[in-house]
């Protein structure tokens, strides 16, 4: 009887608001785009791609190529990330002058992506008008509006 009355009721579906990904640079790792050359189109979709590793904390890393180059003249990029919603680019690095993150800065990287992660909107609003981080806006026919869900 309570099967017949559950499957005869019908199904609301939950309207969630649309996420839209922000995506973020901090001051340092804007200055490190400007000298390689990334355009903030190219930064837009390098962060949506799939990261190459997942360094645990919300710390990932994802591979950003120089233009022209392909990946032998690339770079790493280390970001806080918060799945289909923030991502803060925090530093980046040529692979000609560093191969790896260490130990000590990875711990420092994930402290950093907790601060970065916890933040609320107004919060992170707040920093990007005090120009603590810069806000990397989508190329308008790349903008991508994620759903919430389960």
């Amino acid at each position: 009887m309570i099967m017949a009355r559950l499957q005869s009721k019908p199904v609301e579906p939950s309207a969630k608001p649309a996420i839209q990904l922000r995506v973020f640079g901090n001051k340092p790792f804007m200055r490190w785009a400007g000298k390689f050359g990334a355009s903030d189109k190219a930064l837009w979709r390098a962060a949506l791609k799939e990261p190459d590793a997942n360094l645990g904390g919300g710390v990932f890393k994802f591979r950003l190529a120089r233009e022209g180059e392909g990946s032998s003249g690339g770079s790493q990029l280390i970001v806080a990330m918060k799945q289909d919603e923030r991502i803060v680019m925090m530093f980046a690095f040529e692979k000609k002058d560093l191969s790896n993150i260490n130990v000590k800065e990875l711990k420092g990287f994930r402290k950093l992506a907790r601060i970065y992660l916890e933040l609320t909107e107004a919060e992170m609003n707040k920093l990007v008008k005090d120009g603590e981080l810069i806000e990397i806006k989508a190329p308008p026919a790349e903008e991508p509006a994620k759903q919430g869900g389960a």
